[in-house]
């Protein structure tokens, strides 16, 4: 009796020791995971004498990827989702949380046996189970289960078996697994590789999106592609392209972010794989009415650029019934890819059309343009240039910019250096061409045209306003030379006149004869003005310097505005710093600036309103500033330089008119004298005019005394 139990006992050794032999000769035999997995199956159920069994491989991180079911002598396709429910609820998953083998006498009375629909207990009955952790050097790689259809037919030895079969196929499947998944990164790298040389091969819009349509067909071998792009406003997805026949029904299709799995990966920036989408609520099925296409299974992953979604590309229907498990892989892998190609199309696309609209500009554009290259060959003209010129535009491009004009040097400085900084730079010259002259104005600024680094050259012609200029300065000398000699008699009569006449017995004829005589004053100065503006235009010198005090010329300004002032019910306040040191200046001259500046403020300031006037020292000394305060209007910035031109004037409905010649004779003035004028203004809240003068120095005062 003992004898042959002691034989009994040594068979079932042999026996599970020829089995661990066959299944490391087997497995030793086999690097891919699917093979090495059907056959520990078909060895363990042959040995064991289960009817069915399984196992479940799972990551680095726990998740399956890949399993193999044995039902008798029939292998399953796509297991991997049928067994998901058993990983996540069911034996599988409680061995692999607790990493212990389990024996199940009676499936129907324990509660880790989680039937599926097909494992009724109508259907099949009660069974046996037994499960075992798969470990490789203490990694948890997977689990295997025996099921037989007889209650009670497993025992501790067939777990003890299981168990030994699992430690015995651990490193083989683990091997294979990192087997799989070298090939499995192999074939996507390959795969996006080359995705990426087809789909960087163009920079053309529609055959990017077209290309990326191609590799993900490819790649992922299903019924169609779609790639839908965000809008500006990044509230909704625009299907841009398809590989539907009903394509047209699809294209420009706008879906709210959020809606739809496609809206889902969006929001969620994330990719995902659907692989029945009649049990995913996130489903929009609104899209398939619109395209005649039933949607069976989804894969979507967000196209980025850059860190940031731009779109999403699906895929629908693998070919082979489910999508790899590198499925997403390649698809986002692709995503990344056709960010970049889109966004360098789209560049492309808006710098194809800025320069078709430049172009369009450059020709159309009332001015004549010109671009030459630094050394100022010209390489391009619109056709007002030929136009102005009457040379064709083969001859121009043979010719330098210095052909056509006088360069300003000093203004654009050596090799261009002051339009190299990002200046537009403007001057006045003679353009000389057939045989004929135009005064333009030049504008030069360097442009960026065809990734090349160029110089623009407008050229109005300004002969009009030259024209203009011609006469307006003819009809002020007339006015000028005109006047000169009568008013000169009226100041002489109206002298006389006050000398005469009894001004003491009547106020209202003093008051008569006051009026008469200022007015003549200012016509007089005014006349003077127009004389010192062309004379000091020319470059002529300023001739009668004398020694002024600052206090006795405001003083003077003052008395000759008052009268004016008081008829506005304005208050006139000097703001004079005692014992200012003499200037020497053309008195007359700069009296005539101070008049000019107070009346100016009396024009633009409202009635009731101070005004003031004042003087102090300045520069350590060597200088004297005198300044005019208004309450008017406030000038803006941009003006504030342009108001000291000739003929500038505010731009003003009801404010008061004027040739535009009183500032730019108090500029001209004061530069004269070796002075500065400038103004300040804050907002709508008044403005302040500036000038410096130098003080008299000892040889000015030495000269005074030789000349005394």
């Amino acid at each position: 009796m003992f004898g042959r139990a002691k034989e009994k006992e040594n068979q079932s050794s042999r026996a599970s020791l020829e089995l661990l032999y066959n299944i490391s000769r087997e497995l030793a035999a086999a690097l891919d995971l699917r093979t090495v997995l059907q056959r520990v199956l078909f060895l363990s159920m042959k040995y064991v004498g289960a009817i069915s069994g399984s196992v479940i491989v799972l990551d680095a991180s726990g998740q399956p990827v890949e399993s193999a079911i044995i039902t008798g002598a029939q292998v399953h396709d796509h297991t991997t989702q049928q067994l998901r429910i058993t990983f996540e609820r069911g034996l599988a998953g409680w061995v692999i949380r607790n990493r212990q083998a389990v024996l199940i006498p009676d499936t129907s009375r324990d509660e880790r046996w989680v039937r599926r629909p097909d494992d009724a207990e109508d259907r099949t009955g009660a069974k046996s189970a037994v499960s075992a952790p798969i470990l490789a050097r203490e990694e948890l790689v997977g689990v295997i289960t025996m099921v037989h259809s007889r209650p009670g037919f497993f025992t501790h030895d067939h777990l003890a078996l299981v168990q030994s079969i699992a430690d015995q196929a651990g490193m083989s499947i683990l091997n294979a697994r990192l087997y799989n998944e070298s090939q499995r990164h192999a074939r996507v790298m390959s795969a996006l590789a080359n995705s990426s040389a087809m789909i960087s091969s163009s920079v053309r819009l529609d055959e990017v999106l077209q290309r990326i349509l191609e590799q993900t067909m490819q790649g992922l071998r299903v019924e169609v592609v779609s790639l839908a792009l965000l809008d500006p406003s990044e509230k909704e997805l625009v299907y841009r392209a398809t590989t539907n026949k009903h394509g047209e029904n699809i294209v420009g299709y706008r879906l709210p972010v959020g809606l739809g799995i496609a809206g889902w990966v969006v929001r969620e920036g994330a990719g995902v794989i659907v692989p029945d989408v009649t049990t995913d609520e996130r489903f929009y099925p609104e899209i398939d009415r619109q395209a005649g296409f039933r949607t069976r299974a989804v894969a979507c992953a967000p196209i980025r650029q850059q860190g940031k979604i731009i779109g999403v590309l699906q895929a629908l229907n693998p070919l082979d019934g489910q999508f790899d498990a590198d499925a997403l892989s390649v698809l986002t892998g692709i995503g990344s890819l056709a960010g970049t190609a889109i966004r360098h199309a789209q560049l492309f696309e808006s710098l194809q059309e800025a320069h078709r609209h430049y172009l369009e500009l450059f020709q159309d554009s009332i001015d004549p343009i010109i671009l030459t290259d630094w050394q100022g060959n010209i390489h391009e003209a619109n056709r007002q240039v030929t136009g102005l010129t009457n040379l064709d535009i083969n001859t121009l491009r043979q010719m330098n910019i210095h052909d056509l004009h006088v360069v300003d040097a000093d203004r654009l400085g050596n090799d261009f250096c002051e339009v190299a900084s990002g200046k537009t730079i403007s001057y006045e010259c003679t353009l000389r061409s057939a045989g004929q002259s135009t005064p333009v104005q030049v504008f030069v600024r360097k442009l960026l045209f065809e990734e090349e680094v160029y110089l623009q050259w407008i050229l109005r012609d300004i002969t009009e306003r030259k024209n203009f200029d011609d006469l307006r300065n003819d009809l002020l000398s007339m006015i000028y030379h005109d006047l000169r000699s009568p008013l000169a008699n009226v100041v002489s009569s109206l002298d006389v006149l006050q000398s005469m006449l009894p001004l003491d017995q009547d106020p209202s004829l003093r008051s008569l004869l006051n009026i008469a005589i200022r007015s003549a004053e200012r016509i007089s100065r005014l006349t003077n003005s127009l004389l010192d503006i062309r004379r000091l235009e020319t470059g002529q010198p300023i001739v009668n310097q004398q020694l002024a005090s600052p206090t006795e010329l405001i003083q003077d300004a003052l008395e000759a505005v008052r009268m004016i002032a008081e008829g506005k019910n304005q208050q006139l306040i000097s703001e004079i710093q005692p014992n200012l040191p003499d200037l020497w200046v053309d008195a007359d001259m700069i009296r005539r600036v101070l008049i000019n500046l107070v009346e100016n403020a009396v024009k633009y300031t409202p009635s009731g309103s101070e005004i003031h006037v004042g003087a102090r020292q300045s520069g350590e000394g060597r200088l004297v500033e005198l300044w005019v305060r208004d309450n008017g209007p406030g000038i803006p910035v941009i003006d504030r330089e342009r108001i000291f031109d000739k003929y500038a004037r505010l731009q003003s409905k009801d404010g008061p008119k004027g040739f535009g010649l009183g500032l730019a004779f108090c500029r001209l003035a004061v530069e004269k004298h070796g002075g500065r004028i400038w103004v300040d203004s804050e907002g709508s809240r008044g403005s302040t005019f500036h000038f410096l003068l130098p003080v008299a120095q000892e040889h000015s005062k030495e000269r005074l005394a030789e000349s005394g």
